[in-house]
């Protein structure tokens, strides 16, 4: 497509030691696109000084299974006002807090813990969430259902959602559930979001919020919602309240929404008997990146071990939904149905441990996940499995031989991650 770059007169704005200058990008369909562009100055310096930081956790213990954890975060510190990025989160955080507060008196409590996070210092590198994550690891491994992120929870139009495969299903159903304020007649957000890009569920492959150290150090299920994306005045001054009212949300109804969205989600998550967890929809995605790989892979490079591990965590999967239906269908509760219960929760709370390796991605260990995780090899655009697709871009400055064995032992190692997985699934030792 053809366009035009125009400039008009939107005026130089001064942040700190730089520029910010504000242009449109004229399209053939008459849309206009913010374009901006910052020019550093003066050289950037910061100082340089130790300082504490502040984790706040507040706690609603669970009546039934007090030592299973759904964990809600958000982080707290921002670069200048952050009235989006974070405070549209700490905002909505609150108020589920809040309403949570009134279910209580009205005699409500949850089956499972909720825990509410406000992480300090993430905007130098997750630091409150990831020391907290490697100081409580423990626990977390043995006792965290799920942990739910909100970042920015309102940067503008659209809602965006990115989460583990398992928990697609419940995603869709919760925005079934919750009016979206932008359409035009009534509608729900799963509606609008529909209509919008098919209802697509982003990965967390990236190391960009606070979900990063619980599902790609810690192998915790993870979710991360937010309405708009993209916004022009991320990181400056002009993230202010009058940014927010005038542009983002001027009548906070994107934040009733997102609250609406997170909020159930800790609901069904901390109250559900069994955990709402479907990993026949992570069993398909990991047969698309498979065949992805098929496609760019060097014929003389099997993944069959990759295919067999596949097939096997499908079937675990298969037999944790049967075990569900079964299980559901009871009409009374014994205590052995509380224990066989108990047993399937365990297995698919611990599934998403069994993508961890110890060994971690090459070249960047603390990061243990070998499904999602940061990857060096930005040019095959494939953003999954990233040992694999970092071996790929390191074979081509190797021989064919010793390139092809680096692949290969990638490969085997994924095979035995979803392997692990599928144990754990079906609460089995490998």
């Amino acid at each position: 497509m053809n366009f035009t770059l125009s400039m008009p007169d939107l005026g130089l704005h001064t942040i700190g030691t730089g520029l910010i200058y504000f242009g449109l990008r004229e399209l053939p369909s008459q849309l206009q696109l913010i374009h901006f562009l910052y020019v550093c100055m003066e050289p950037m310096e910061g100082e340089k000084k130790l300082a504490t930081i502040y984790n706040v956790v507040a706690v609603i213990r669970g009546l039934e299974e007090p030592d299973r954890y759904v964990l809600m975060g958000n982080h707290r510190d921002a670069w200048t006002y952050g009235a989006v990025d974070p405070n549209s989160g700490t905002a909505t955080l609150l108020d589920i807090a809040r309403r949570y507060a009134l279910l209580m008196r009205k005699g409500w409590n949850p089956r499972r813990t909720i825990i509410f996070c406000s992480w300090d210092a993430e905007e130098f590198g997750m630091i409150g969430s990831t020391e907290w994550v490697e100081q409580n690891l423990v626990n977390i491994g043995a006792k965290a259902v799920a942990y739910l992120n909100v970042d920015c929870a309102v940067q503008g139009p659209g809602f965006f959602a990115g989460a583990t495969p398992q928990l697609d299903n419940l995603i869709l159903e919760v925005t079934k559930k919750v009016q979206d304020q932008d359409s035009e007649v009534v509608a729900t957000i799963y509606e609008k979001w529909k209509t919008m890009n098919g209802n697509n569920i982003q990965r967390l492959s990236g190391v960009d919020s606070d979900f990063a150290p619980f599902l790609q150090h810690a192998g915790v299920p993870s979710v991360d919602i937010y309405y708009g994306r993209d916004f022009p005045v991320y990181h400056t001054a002009f993230d202010s309240f009058n940014w927010m009212i005038n542009n983002a949300d001027p009548f906070f109804w994107r934040h009733v929404a997102v609250a609406g969205v997170w909020g159930l989600l800790g609901l069904h998550l901390a109250d559900d008997p069994v955990l709402p967890f479907d990993y026949l929809s992570y069993a398909k995605q990991l047969q698309e990146y498979k065949d992805a790989y098929s496609r760019v892979l060097d014929g003389n490079i099997s993944l069959t071990p990759l295919a067999a591990s596949i097939q096997e965590f499908t079937s675990a999967a298969k037999q944790a939904n049967e075990e569900t239906k079964k299980l559901m269908e009871q009409e009374f509760t014994n205590d052995l149905l509380a224990l066989k219960i108990r047993a399937l929760n365990d297995g698919l709370m611990l599934a998403e441990r069994g993508f961890l390796d110890t060994d971690g991605i090459k070249g960047r260990e603390w990061f243990k996940h070998l499904i999602y995780g940061p990857r060096s090899n930005y040019e095959s655009g494939l953003e999954f499995f990233p040992g694999i697709s970092d071996a790929m871009a390191e074979s081509k400055n190797m021989s064919q031989k010793d390139g092809h064995a680096a692949i290969k032992h990638e490969i085997w190692r994924v095979a035995r991650a979803i392997q692990r997985a599928a144990a754990a699934l079906k609460g089995e030792l490998v």
